[in-house]
């Protein structure tokens, strides 16, 4: 038995797939403009596995596994945040760009 939050695409589903786009816009940014590619590498890395792995809850084995994905995700969240904040502070992004990404 396949366990999701539900059977068709859901707002979690595309919200992670819209903001993993900004990722990848973001990651391009950075490495051609500011010529920034640790940081850059991480928030891409970070940014785009929220959707990912909440892709693979949909089609979670188990309960434990659907969780499991979940859980990944809300970490890959708070480890994107990080590095947006820290874009931010150390000003490589504007910071109305970086809250545009955080309230994201």
């Amino acid at each position: 038995m396949v366990y999701s939050i539900q059977k068709s695409e859901n707002i979690l589903q595309q919200k992670s797939y819209v903001f993993a786009i900004r990722m990848v816009k973001l990651y391009k940014f950075l490495v051609s403009e500011k010529k920034e590619f640790g940081i850059a590498k991480q928030v891409l890395r970070a940014g785009t596995s929220i959707g990912a792995n909440i892709e693979e809850s949909m089609g979670g084995q188990s309960r434990k596994d659907f969780f499991a994905k979940i859980c990944i995700s809300y970490k890959e969240a708070r480890e994107t945040k990080f590095w947006i904040r820290l874009l931010k502070d150390s000003k490589i992004i504007e910071e109305g760009f970086a809250e545009s990404l955080l309230e994201d």
